[in-house]
């Protein structure tokens, strides 16, 4: 069982260290949302790494780290949706109403971990965390593989059954191979 904790200054050396020389994947330092495409292309690597730390620094609400005891394993972000500047053009991650929600856009787990469910427990935690600052709902826009099993890099955002397995439901399908889907906080959590 993963303890999940939220990215601030503190873990901060936790989350380099998960996420490598090469920010994850390709330099994103999970900036790609956060930032107009133009500028992403030209912040990759060290500049969105620095950008993330600044955001860290800033105490933004940014994501949640998974734990096996003190070993970082796994990465979800979640933050509200408004703070995602791509999602305000992306057709196949539009809401389907204007309730301020928290969006998760990444999930990352370490290479050495994937295939023990850790994404699942990930993806609670940062619902759970949503929840505890105030998130009326938490969104997100998993995957769903048409032919078998696909790639890591491609599957950025989870797989829908790791969603409906923490208890998401499916209120949107923009395409037949993305969802969107929603976790509602219990009433008084």
């Amino acid at each position: 069982m993963l303890s999940i904790r939220p990215l601030t200054t503190e873990r901060w050396r936790d989350f380099e260290s998960l996420f490598g020389d090469r920010g994850a994947c390709g330099g994103c330092w999970c900036m790609w949302f956060r930032l107009p495409r133009a500028t992403y292309e030209a912040r990759k690597g060290e500049p969105n790494r620095r950008g993330m730390r600044e955001l860290v620094e800033a105490d933004q609400p940014v994501g949640v780290l998974g734990y096996l005891d003190a070993t970082p394993v796994g990465w979800c972000s979640v933050a509200p949706r408004d703070q995602y500047q791509r999602l305000r053009t992306t057709r196949m991650m539009r809401s389907p109403d204007a309730l301020p929600v928290w969006a998760i856009l990444c999930l990352f787990v370490g290479r050495q971990w994937r295939n023990r469910g850790y994404a699942t427990q990930l993806i609670r935690g940062a619902a759970a965390y949503a929840a505890q600052h105030g998130a009326p709902a938490v969104e997100a826009y998993p995957v769903v593989p048409l032919r078998g099993a696909i790639p890591p890099v491609f599957a950025s955002q989870g797989l829908l059954a790791s969603y409906l397995a923490a208890g998401f439901r499916e209120v949107g399908r923009p395409s037949e191979s993305r969802v969107v889907v929603r976790w509602y906080p219990e009433p008084g959590s």
